[in-house]
C-alpha cells in the first residue's frame, strides 16, 4: 500500500516541477554531464540527458518526442527543427565551437601534415576511415567537406566506415578496427586510447558551431534557467575545460 501511495504521489507531480530533458549531440557527453552535475549541486533537479547524433535527435523532435532543450552539433539540424516550429522563439543561440581532427590508435600515432592532396588513401592501405555518416551526421558532413576541399575525397570515399554518431566513429579507432578516424578535437581529448595526429584547417570546412534552443514541447520550469546557465560564463567555463571554444 505504501508503494502505491508513492507511485500516486509521483504521478501527481506537475510537469513543470520535473527536471528538464535535454537532447544533445553525442560529442557533448562529458562536458554536458559535468554541467548537469554543477546545476544539481546548486540545488536544482538534475537534468535528464539523452545523447545521439544531431540528425537522429532532430528526427525524434520532429516526430513529437517530449523534450525541453536541444543542443545540435551543427546549425542545419537546428534549422530543420526550427523550420518545423519546434523551437521556442528567441531562445536559439550558438554558444560553442569545435575543431575537426584526424586521430589514430595511441600506440600507432604519428604526426600527419594535413594539406591539399595529402596521401590519406595510401596511409589507410586496406583499412577503413572511421567518421560519422557523411550524409547525415554533422561530424561526417564536416569531414567530407574538408576532404573534398583538400582534393582527396574521391580517393578515400570507398574506404569510409560511416558511423551512426561521432562517438561510434571514435570507438572504431579506439578498438583498432580503423587505423584512422575523423572526429572533433573534444572527442579525441576525451579518450586515452587515441591521439590527434593532425588538425584540419578551419578553412577546409564550414564553422563547427553548437546551437542550443528551448523547444516548444518544454514543460519543466528549469528548462529556460538551465539553458541560460549553459550559455553563461560559468557554464562556458565547463565546456572550455573539455576543449570546446565558447562563442
Amino acid at each position: 500500500m505504501r508503494i502505491l501511495f508513492l507511485l500516486l504521489a509521483l504521478l501527481a507531480v506537475p510537469a513543470w516541477a520535473k527536471p528538464p530533458t535535454i537532447l544533445a549531440a553525442a560529442s557533448l557527453q562529458e562536458s554536458l554531464t559535468e554541467a548537469a552535475a554543477a546545476w544539481a549541486k546548486a540545488g536544482h533537479e538534475r537534468p535528464v540527458l539523452s545523447f545521439a547524433a544531431s540528425s537522429a535527435l532532430a528526427r525524434q523532435i520532429d516526430a513529437g518526442a517530449p523534450a525541453d532543450l536541444f543542443i545540435s552539433a551543427d546549425e542545419p539540424w537546428m534549422d530543420d527543427v526550427q523550420k518545423k516550429g519546434r523551437v521556442r522563439p528567441g531562445t536559439r543561440i550558438a554558444f560553442l565551437a569545435n575543431r575537426l581532427v584526424l586521430i589514430a590508435p595511441a600506440a600507432a600515432a604519428r604526426p600527419v601534415a594535413i594539406r591539399p592532396g595529402f596521401p590519406l588513401a595510401a596511409m589507410l592501405g586496406s583499412g577503413r576511415l572511421a567518421m560519422g555518416e557523411p550524409a547525415s551526421v554533422p561530424a561526417g558532413k564536416y569531414a567530407r567537406q574538408a576532404l573534398t576541399r583538400l582534393g582527396i575525397w574521391p580517393a578515400v570515399a570507398s574506404k569510409v566506415a560511416g558511423a551512426e554518431n561521432v562517438r561510434a566513429a571514435l570507438a572504431l579507432v579506439e578498438r583498432g578496427e580503423a587505423p584512422f578516424g575523423i572526429v572533433y578535437a573534444t572527442d579525441a581529448l576525451a579518450s586515452r586510447r587515441v591521439r590527434i595526429v593532425g588538425t584540419f584547417p578551419t578553412a577546409s570546412h564550414a564553422p563547427i558551431t553548437y546551437p542550443v534552443a528551448t523547444l516548444t514541447t518544454a514543460t519543466s520550469r528549469d528548462a529556460e534557467p538551465f539553458r541560460r546557465f549553459l550559455i553563461s560564463d560559468a557554464g562556458k567555463a565547463i565546456f572550455r575545460r573539455h576543449g570546446f571554444q565558447p562563442r
